[in-house]
């Protein structure tokens, strides 16, 4: 089985006393082992609200959602979830925030201790690791960030909006470091973000859904010439800017049902 993630059928309901509220209705897409796919679209589609479900911190109303195979009952260390925020604890040094899921797990090993600080000096972080968070920029803790959610090394990151805090030159830079590594180690990874250029530069699939109900709307198949480069480069190609404006008018043409 090449699909490291598949969605089946999903649709979830919110139920509060007052009201039902049907935020996504029977989405169903995958995403092959090795794959960098985004999920876009306008607030109200439940980009959000499927990561949870893929990360096995809600259950879907209906349908279900494997991951290499295997129905997701929970959260799992094949998962790693990266948020906007970095959410490091002040307290804490940067070794020992990349380190905390490690800790959570009980696995964290001299082994494996020794990984998390290889981790480090690939972001460039390691004469920093003594540092506490307020010491750091905010594109520097998002790459502490990344580095704990790889110590536990899982098969599949997904990335929750991890740049749209930060200014537009740091973003750019975090960008091409966060898809070179993914190559590097072969993993797997769901972006959801709101921006477009984002997507097609880092994603070899985008996945547009439509909103109220979050449901599937189109794919689009980014191009090899556009695929291949780092998503800087990308952003130069032949065709890139087309693609952002067809899957911009997928934006525009949607209505509320």
């Amino acid at each position: 089985m090449n699909e490291a993630v598949t969605v089946e059928d999903v649709t979830q309901v919110y139920v509060t006393e007052q009201q039902a509220t049907l935020a996504i209705r029977q989405m169903n897409f995958a995403v092959r082992r090795g794959e960098f796919v985004s999920l876009i679209g306008p607030s109200g589609c439940g980009k959000t609200t499927m990561l949870s479900i893929i990360a096995g911190l809600i259950a879907p109303t209906v349908g279900s959602v494997k991951v290499a195979g295997e129905r997701v009952l929970g959260p799992s260390s094949r998962v790693g979830y990266m948020l906007q925020q970095d959410y490091l604890f002040p307290w804490r040094t940067i070794m020992d925030n990349a380190s905390m899921g490690l800790e959570l797990q009980g696995s964290l090993t001299e082994e494996k201790r020794q990984a998390v600080e290889k981790l480090l000096d690939e972001m460039g972080l390691l004469r920093f690791k003594d540092y506490y968070p307020s010491q750091l920029s905010g594109g520097m803790r998002q790459r502490v960030a990344l580095v704990r959610t790889l110590a536990t090394d899982p098969e599949i990151l997904l990335l929750d909006e991890p740049f749209s805090a930060l200014d537009y030159q740091t973003k750019l830079q975090l960008e091409d470091l966060v898809v070179e590594t993914l190559r590097a180690k072969q993993k797997t990874a769901l972006l959801v973000t709101h921006d477009i250029s984002e997507a097609i530069a880092m994603s070899d699939r985008v996945i547009v859904l439509a909103p109220n109900p979050g449901r599937f709307r189109k794919e689009f198949i980014i191009p090899d010439e556009i695929q291949a480069p780092l998503p800087f480069e990308a952003r130069e190609k032949s065709g890139f800017h087309t693609l952002f404006r067809d899957i911009w008018q997928e934006f525009g043409g949607e209505t509320d049902e």
